[in-house]
């Protein structure tokens, strides 16, 4: 085994260790890192041979949670070992990716991975940036060709300062929160999420981070020089001298054309008719050529051409492929109740990509359960991404989401989070579904501006209107010379420097996502961006705006109703019952759901009125206090029998919402009976009497006879009092005095 060796630096008011030549040798780079109890141990490996065929660099990256680090053990009953990721996961793994990839050589054709497992999790500090430090420092230390390296960390901005790694309540209660990598005078990834942040708050924290990020980057350069392989030479498909020399004679027959039809494909509106004329010069390039060989090499031409003409109108002649202008917003469509029986439906429209948002509201009790490596918690918003292949005109399986799509989807979740109202303002579950029916850039942007109308169109009383925006990057390669896109389409993503997208309300920013496909991007880019991003946001705001300037008062007619009660919680249990019996016997019989929270707040949510009234009035019944002198009617549920001679004692009457009482024999009429069943029967209805109530025992004595005069006639007691036994010496009429031949001695309400 290699020498163990460790290395420390205090950060963040913590230690941050790295660990190397100890676990996972066999990977062609492998560490452990701690910061606090969260560890996280990366390796990187790189196949030794290239794969055939592929136009794109193959890399992995897997993020493993092992619930063993929380302590926990998976609740499934049957299946106990960890399954498919946790959607945290896929975004963890996601993080990792994009900020890994943009330093690799994409000429790379070997299959590169890089695994993330987390061992331990203190519940304080992310293991998502303990992780990028990890990844960032196997891949440093390997044999892969990269150039890092990273570092990865989180900043929240609380109560006027920056706090650098907060706890996970920091981060809850900050106006922003950010994760970031960084490299040296570059910021490489940011995700962020913001309580309307507004753009120099968010400047700052950005520029925050990449200072602190500078101790973390210069440790792993110490790693490096101590432990560091030495880097392999990239595997990349070189041309044979017969094979420049095709490339060469090509280029020379073909040169003339690419410069007379290639400024042709710029200034087309529409992504059809800009590929079918951009498939059109491609049959006149082609037919200029023989060969299956010199066309293959025309193809590859082309697309080095088009490359360098939509660099060339950006910078010198600021034209876009589509004609439009650098700050300019493709033309915008706005609709809302879209469909009939949803709860809320929107189409956001951006040029060519289109979103179909809708809203289902739901009960309290409908709330996602998250059980992962952190502390369980539930989340009460939800926003789920389609992206359908006819989106983009493809015919591929349909097979579940991807991590893209699960990607996007808390991306536009995340915009929106801070927006949604309160639970005791706004009880409902709510789920939001946006389906991409056409895409052309910047689909998750489109999913919360269609997002946030369908969320209105509901009656959901957000407490800011929010769009979103993808802004895009092209430079020069000495990267003396940039210029910022407003609003980019998929062309402008494939062939660009930069997807930067901004979501946010009139007051600030609520969500950031960085990619790049640079090394990294400066400071003064992402603040020209900030700005420039505003301004769209604020502009498709207002069209917005002309399609539902405000929260619908009223919910749909197919929505469910939500009514809160608040009881004693000491009551919460008698709602319930034993084993919940009275909780579902409501449920059954008023067609409802009820969620009971340990404060007290009972929630009702009913899809009609009468079930909703009979809930209430069942639950009303059964928190209600019973005071002495109230009168009752209900049902006698009981005859009761003394245990030791086996004589009527009694009657138990229901007093509805679980509760009952017993009437004494010598509570059920003035005359004197022999038999509790000379008079009332089980099933039998009757008004009763409140006489006394002890609360110790949990018993509640009952009369029927106070609700009866003496001198009327008790129709049920005729020709029974002529029928009991006879009267003993000493023997009162109320049961109290004297001794009673076959009654017991004790009257209930002593």
């Amino acid at each position: 085994m290699s020498e163990v060796k460790t290395y420390k630096t205090e950060w963040g008011g913590k230690t941050l260790t790295i660990e190397t030549g100890k676990l996972a040798q066999l990977a062609g780079g492998s560490c452990k890192v701690q910061y606090g109890e969260t560890v996280v141990l990366a390796t990187a490996t790189i196949a030794k041979n290239i794969r055939e065929g592929l136009d794109y660099f193959p890399l992995m990256v897997d993020y493993e949670e092992k619930l063993y680090a929380a302590g926990k053990i998976k609740g499934s009953r049957f299946i106990k070992r960890e399954g498919r990721p946790s959607d945290q996961a896929v975004l963890s793994a996601r993080i990792t990716d994009r900020s890994l990839r943009p330093l690799f050589d994409d000429h790379i054709r070997n299959d590169v991975q890089v695994v993330l497992s987390v061992l331990s999790v203190d519940q304080v500090n992310d293991p998502a940036f303990v992780a990028l430090i990890a990844a960032s420092c196997a891949v440093s230390i390997s044999n892969i060709p990269w150039d890092g390296p990273i570092a990865g960390l989180t900043v929240a901005y609380l109560d006027g300062a920056y706090i650098l790694n907060p706890t996970p309540e920091q981060r809850v209660k900050s106006e922003l929160f950010l994760l970031m990598a960084v490299r040296e005078e570059q910021i490489v990834m940011i995700e962020a999420e913001g309580n309307e942040a507004n753009e120099e708050i968010t400047f700052g924290g950005l520029e925050f981070g990449l200072k602190s990020g500078q101790p973390v980057i210069e440790l792993i350069k110490q790693v490096i020089k101590e432990v560091g392989q030495e880097k392999i030479q990239a595997t990349t498909a070189k041309l044979t001298a017969e094979e420049q020399k095709m490339y060469d004679l090509v280029e020379q027959k073909a040169q003339d054309f690419f410069q007379k039809n290639i400024d042709s494909l710029f200034g087309i509106r529409g992504k059809s008719d800009r590929q079918e004329k951009e498939d059109k010069t491609k049959e006149e390039l082609l037919a200029m050529l023989e060969t299956e060989e010199e066309k293959a090499i025309a193809l590859k031409l082309f697309a080095k051409y088009y490359e360098e003409a939509f660099r060339t109108n950006m910078l010198e002649k600021e034209v876009r492929v589509d004609g439009r202008k650098l700050e300019e917003v493709r033309s915008l469509s706005c609709e809302v109740d879209i469909l009939p029986r949803t709860h809320g439906s929107a189409i956001f429209q951006r040029g060519e990509t289109q979103v179909l948002s809708t809203v289902t509201l739901g009960a309290p009790g409908d709330a996602q359960i998250i059980d992962g490596i952190e502390p369980e918690y539930t989340k009460r918003y939800m926003h789920h991404y389609n992206f359908p292949p006819f989106s983009v005109g493809e015919v591929k399986p349909m097979r579940g989401p991807s991590r893209r799509d699960i990607g996007h989807g808390m991306l536009a979740e995340k915009a929106l989070e801070k927006m949604i109202p309160d639970k005791e303002v706004f009880p409902y579950t709510i789920r939001v579904v946006s389906d991409v029916l056409m895409s052309n850039g910047s689909s998750s942007q489109a999913s919360a501006c269609g997002s946030t109308m369908s969320l209105m169109a509901a009656g959901v009383p957000l407490k800011n209107m929010v769009a979103g925006i993808a802004m895009g990057l092209v430079t020069t390669p000495d990267r003396s010379q940039y210029k910022i896109l407003t609003d980019i389409q998929g062309i402008e993503d494939h062939s660009g420097d930069m997807d930067f997208k901004v979501a946010g309300t009139k007051n600030g920013i609520t969500a950031i996502q960085l990619d790049i496909k640079l090394g990294g991007i400066t400071l003064e880019i992402c603040q020209d961006t900030l700005a420039q991003a505003k301004k769209a946001r604020l502009f498709i705001l207002e069209e917005m705006r002309k399609a539902i300037a405000e929260p619908r008062k009223e919910l749909s007619p197919y929505a469910p109703r939500i009514e809160v009660i608040h009881v004693d919680p000491e009551k919460i249990g008698d709602i319930i019952g034993p084993g919940g019996k009275i909780i579902n016997k409501i449920i059954e019989e008023t067609e409802v759901q009820i969620d009971i929270e340990d404060d007290g707040t009972v929630f009702i949510t009913a899809v009609n009125n009468e079930g909703m009234k009979k809930a209430k009035e069942q639950i009303a019944q059964i928190v209600r206090e019973i005071a002495v002198g109230e009168v009752y009617e209900g049902k006698v549920l009981q005859i009761v029998k003394d245990r030791n001679s086996g004589s009527e004692i009694g009657a138990i009457v229901d007093l509805g919402g679980g509760k009952d009482g017993m009437v004494h024999i010598s509570n059920v009429c003035h005359c004197r009976i022999a038999k509790v069943s000379d008079v009332l029967h089980v099933d039998d209805l009757v008004k009763v009497k409140v006489v006394e109530i002890d609360k110790e025992r949990g018993r509640i004595g009952l009369s029927r006879k106070d609700l009866i005069s003496p001198t009327d006639v008790d129709a049920l007691c005729q020709g029974v009092a002529t029928a009991a036994p006879a009267i003993r010496r000493g023997f009162s009429a109320n049961g109290r005095n004297g001794r009673n031949n076959g009654y017991p001695k004790r009257d209930f309400r002593n």
